[in-house]
């Protein structure tokens, strides 16, 4: 980018003109390996850790959510969830959702976009998003997570984006002490009481009704993914700001401007050190929750529940674990694009594969709603009803094959050049002519 044109985008700003978006999106020339690649391996998790409440028949623990009957294979199963997956997966997204939509904004700035019109832009793609979740909650799966990330960023996009670093840095802490202490407070309350072991409620109505995956009819069981799906996106993702859990949103924010994930190259100390803190930060903050799931740890049913001190300690940890992943995926990248510079050879297997899980998260929404479609009418009791007949340990080969028909499917659209559906419209919608600003 020149001078000139920097100077254009600079004067555009200030004077606060409305203009056209400059640019429709990423050129295939700047795409970098590695957010694209965490994307496509977020969706895995994904797909995984929504594989609990599909098990109709299954008898749910405490907790609500994963199941505690079944074999050592299907323990293992849901040991490997607990610790690795549950509550681990939506800050990874948060993080690739505020990096990407910090990068989305650097583009149109850098282009000659107004600051304004380039904030116009992405809050039509919150839009977009919260009525495409709400869809997809309403037809198929009420965990969707569009819609919850979609109002989160309309709100934080409005108030973020165009911060200094100094006034984002700042926000980070804040939003961290809010997260931190917010989290102990019940925690060091009911340690204070003496009523720790019996903090949260064993007794609550399993979490995993709220999808309704059990209920035969479809019209019954879209009602209630209507009520949980209007929750999550208006509700939860509002209380989620007041929580301080939007810190994961704004560090994304903070390393794209920094660039970390196109050039990790520069920034090797900051990953090593958040992959491996976070991810065992992570790790062991789950572990405890894991081992009473399957009965190698004796604890009360309350500290097993959703507001029980084990559930709360697992949570409080999964920020750690989310961004270790990315940090991580950040490495591999480097070393992959670092062995092909020294003139190393690869296997035409592994190019494969990285290109074809790369192609996955160049075209996430898509895939995203293509594990619904796959996994709802199949599993649902409203469907085919195979979630009766499955345990935790078969439901997740069923969740990584339909995980493999999006990699499929993504790498065939890749061959042949093409975006994928859901990305399509979303870009048609955003950056539709005939419009004098964004």
């Amino acid at each position: 980018m020149t001078v000139e044109t920097k100077n254009t985008g600079a004067r555009t700003a200030k004077t606060g003109l409305r203009t056209a978006p400059r640019r429709a999106g990423v050129l295939p020339a700047e795409r970098a390996l590695a957010p694209d690649l965490a994307r496509g391996l977020m969706l895995l998790f994904i797909v995984l850790s929504n594989t609990a409440f599909h098990l109709t028949a299954a008898r749910h623990g405490p907790s609500g959510w994963q199941p505690v009957d079944g074999g050592w294979l299907d323990h293992a199963a849901q040991f490997t969830m607990i610790t690795v997956l549950d509550l681990r997966i939506y800050p990874l997204f948060a993080f690739l959702f505020g990096y990407g939509m910090m990068r989305l904004f650097l583009r149109q700035t850098a282009a000659g976009t107004s600051e304004r019109d380039a904030v116009r832009l992405l809050r039509r793609r919150s839009v977009c998003l919260i009525v495409i979740g709400l869809l997809h909650s309403t037809l198929l799966m009420a965990g969707d997570i569009i819609g919850f990330y979609g109002v989160v960023s309309l709100i934080l996009g409005w108030l973020f984006l165009r911060r200094s670093d100094r006034a984002l840095k700042w926000w980070i802490w804040i939003a961290t002490a809010q997260f931190v202490l917010l989290a102990a407070q019940p925690v060091v309350s009911a340690l204070l009481a003496g009523e720790l072991g019996s903090l949260g409620d064993a007794g609550a109505e399993p979490g995993a009704d709220a999808y309704a995956a059990g209920e035969s009819s479809w019209v019954a069981a879209a009602g209630t993914r209507i009520g949980s799906g209007l929750f999550v996106t208006f509700a939860a993702a509002p209380l989620s700001l007041v929580g301080g859990a939007y810190v994961v949103f704004l560090l994304g924010f903070w390393a794209a401007r920094r660039g970390v994930l196109e050039n990790p190259g520069r920034h090797l100390p900051l990953l090593r050190w958040t992959a491996v803190i976070g991810i065992a930060v992570g790790w062991l903050g789950a572990l405890p929750a894991a081992l009473a799931h399957v009965g190698a740890l004796d604890v009360p049913d309350d500290a097993q529940s959703e507001g029980g001190v084990l559930t709360m300690l697992r949570d409080a940890t999964g920020n750690a674990a989310g961004l270790g992943y990315v940090a991580a995926v950040a490495l591999f990248a480097h070393w992959w694009a670092g062995r092909e510079s020294r003139g190393g050879t690869r296997a035409l297997s592994a190019v494969t594969a990285v290109t074809a899980v790369t192609a996955v998260g160049k075209r996430s929404l898509s895939c995203y709603l293509a594990h619904s479609l796959l996994f709802a009418p199949v599993l649902a009791a409203w469907g085919l009803g195979l979630g009766e007949h499955l345990s935790s340990a078969t439901m997740a080969l069923f969740a990584v094959g339909v995980w493999l028909i999006t990699v499929a499917g993504a790498y065939a659209l890749e061959r042949a050049g093409r975006r994928g559906p859901a990305e399509t419209v979303l870009r048609r919608i955003m950056y539709r002519p005939g419009r004098g600003s964004a």
